[in-house]
């Protein structure tokens, strides 16, 4: 008796990032409800909803208190205008391969173009992608649909032409479609959108049931890929069977196979494939408990591992080129390593990567046996040994680093131990919109805050490290932080109030009548954004987590300024400011004026200051009074007269 579980069996990316999205939110406390069934698994449906998770059919049926999670399926673009104008609090869980597909068709049809769909038009993922075009837009299940459609409408095969795939579409019916579409539609440009995950479900699904006496698909009744999935194995087993949970499994079916051979569709939790498997072991005969506990674990587990991890060898450098590296494995077949699996970054040369001698440690990836070659990989082994470690970084919440090879729609691709690491946008920088570019070709850290270990896949979250290091700074600062401690700053934004300065990981405000000794309209006057500033700590609020900052310095203060170099009997040259009756205002120093009475104007008698003197004119006067606590400077300008011409009298003495 022989059990294998496909390696491609369960959730897909998709569908796992939807259901944890949803999960996640409710163990965060929210009230969640999911525009649709987030997935056509009716075990796990019930599961979320004895957690309140309630299932809507339009926005409109969602509370006002209530999180809506939009499945993978994704949605119309229609559907998302009014979810926003409603001001709905959502989450979009839409799988990043449909999105793709949303982004396609939608570009296309603005263009003119017919969109031709090759899917179910009834199925929610279709629903969608039909919601995302502007023009003529046809569907079709198969080749003889389509043939059926070209005759209808001949006239499609002269106008510009777009076709997409429904991302879990039958391979084989899309094949035989693509030869249609080839022959009948020579200008259409064809986009194979079929998820990558569900043709190597498919593909492995066939295989599987070829070489078994009894297969398995495990999955809801109502989903689409699973559905293929028994297709594809009932004509390939004689005894193939549509099951949802191991409550259906038909009694006594397996102690008359040899090979049991089981798949499961992208919305199928592990946990049903692990009841289905116990379950088929236990009718082993001889098979305890504890060991269908143990078959599953190893049966599962080597499910997950790539079929070549035992074909390694070690092979030394004998030849380099600038496309590929000859080893010598110790066997009569010549090893060849391709420049794109020696690394994952697409700009390395292989001189750089290796010289002659080294010694490589590596996986086989295809033996050609007539051509006596081997093709092998250092790029896989790497990323093996590198899979563990990041797999264990999200186990143990540690940062990892990486390089930034690639920007793409949505995010960034980091490179860390020879495994692809996926960055969206949104968790890349600290703040969003900053440019991705910038990104490119740097060493980064992040924290691994997704894996998909079937696909072997992993997302990461620089700004999780980046708010992280910013806490630590902020906690560091409050713990140091005391009035009248000074800061070098850098000036952040303005306001019509004062300046906004990032002393350290926080901000601190300096009013803008802490800006400057003298009166200013804006803090424009003294600083701009950029700026690197000092500043002193004036006030400090722990519980609002607010700091106002002091920018203006003592030794700058034209009141002390005056106090030591203007002392009473200073004879000096000023600017008048302003006339009154009474007198004129002068200017001694930049922010301080003082007072010539009408009667220290001249020794004459004159009726008003106008008739002397004019705004802007510069005069010499004396300080004759100083009152520091009213602010206010007595001027003279007989006082100053008299002065030099006493300064005269005992020159000509």
């Amino acid at each position: 008796m022989e059990i294998r579980v496909a390696k491609t069996a369960g959730f897909c990316f998709g569908v796992k990032r939807a259901v944890d999205l949803v999960e996640k939110l409710v163990d965060e406390g929210k009230k969640v409800c999911t525009l649709g069934a987030i997935i056509h698994n009716p075990q796990k449906v019930s599961e979320l909803a004895q957690k309140g998770v309630r299932i809507v059919d339009t926005p409109a049926e969602v509370r006002p208190d209530e999180t809506l999670v939009i499945r993978s399926h994704g949605v119309a673009a229609s559907v998302t205008d009014t979810i926003e104008q409603l001001g709905l609090d959502y989450r979009d869980a839409t799988c990043p391969f449909v999105l793709k597909i949303h982004n396609i068709v939608s570009e296309h049809s603005k263009n003119g173009e017919i969109i031709l769909i090759a899917g179910d038009g009834n199925h929610p993922e279709v629903q969608g992608i039909i919601g995302h075009c502007f023009s003529e837009y046809h569907t079709f299940m198969n080749a003889q649909e389509l043939t059926d459609l070209s005759k209808k409408n001949p006239s499609l095969a002269d106008q510009p032409v777009c076709v997409v795939v429904q991302t879990t579409f039958h391979k084989i019916e899309w094949k035989n479609s693509l030869k249609i579409l080839q022959k009948l539609y020579t200008n259409a440009k064809i986009f194979d959108t079929i998820c990558s995950a569900t043709s190597d479900r498919q593909t492995e699904a066939e295989i599987l049931a070829s070489e078994s006496d009894l297969m398995l698909v495990i999955g809801g009744r109502h989903s689409s890929n699973t559905n293929k999935l028994f297709r594809i194995c009932q004509e390939k087993c004689k005894k193939a069977y549509l099951i949802e949970t191991a409550a259906e499994l038909p009694r006594g079916a397996g102690k008359s196979a040899h090979r049991i051979g089981i798949t499961a569709g992208a919305s199928t939790p592990a946990s049903i494939i692990k009841e289905v498997l116990v379950t088929m072991t236990e009718e082993i005969k001889n098979t305890t408990e504890s060991e269908a506990e143990e078959s599953f674990k190893t049966i599962y587990e080597e499910s997950l591992k790539n079929y070549n991890t035992d074909g390694r060898v070690v092979g030394v450098v004998v030849g380099i080129t600038p496309t590929e590296v000859y080893v010598d494995v110790g066997r009569k077949q010549q090893g060849i390593v391709p420049l794109a699996e020696l690394s994952n970054d697409p700009n390395a040369k292989t001189e750089d990567l290796v010289k002659m001698g080294d010694e490589l440690n590596l996986i086989i990836m295809k033996t050609n046996d007539q051509e006596g070659t081997i093709l092998l990989s250092k790029r896989l082994l790497d990323a093996q040994k590198g899979w563990d470690e990041i797999v264990k970084a999200e186990e143990d919440k540690t940062v990892v680093s990486g390089v930034v090879t690639e920007v793409i729609k949505g995010g960034v691709i980091a490179v860390s131990n020879g495994v692809k690491v996926f960055i969206p946008a949104s968790l890349a920088t600290a703040t969003r919109g900053e440019p991705l570019e910038n990104l490119l070709k740097k060493e980064v850290e992040f924290r691994i805050i997704e894996t998909t270990r079937q696909r072997k896949r992993a997302v990461g979250s620089i700004r999780a490290v980046l708010d992280e290091a910013r806490k630590a700074k902020v906690d560091a600062f409050w713990a140091d932080a005391e009035v009248g401690k000074k800061y070098v700053g850098t000036v952040k934004s303005l306001t019509s109030y004062g300046a906004f300065v990032d002393i350290g990981g926080i901000d601190g405000m300096v009013h803008i009548s802490e800006l400057s000794w003298g009166r200013i309209k804006h803090p424009s006057e003294v600083v701009k954004v950029g700026d690197t500033v000092e500043v002193y700590i004036k006030a400090l609020d722990t519980e609002k987590n607010k700091i106002s900052l002091g920018y203006k310095k003592t030794e700058d203060n034209p009141w002390e300024i005056l106090k030591n170099q203007y002392p009473v009997g200073t004879v000096c040259e000023v600017e008048v400011v302003g006339l009154t009756q009474f007198g004129a205002f002068a200017r001694i120093l930049p922010g301080i004026d003082g007072l010539i009475h009408v009667s220290q104007i001249s020794d004459e008698r004159i009726e008003k200051p106008q008739d002397v003197l004019s705004v802007g004119q510069k005069v010499t006067v004396k300080i004759t009074a100083i009152d520091f606590e009213a602010k206010r400077i007595s001027l003279s300008m007989k006082a100053a007269a008299e002065t030099a011409a006493e300064a005269d009298e005992e020159t000509d003495a």
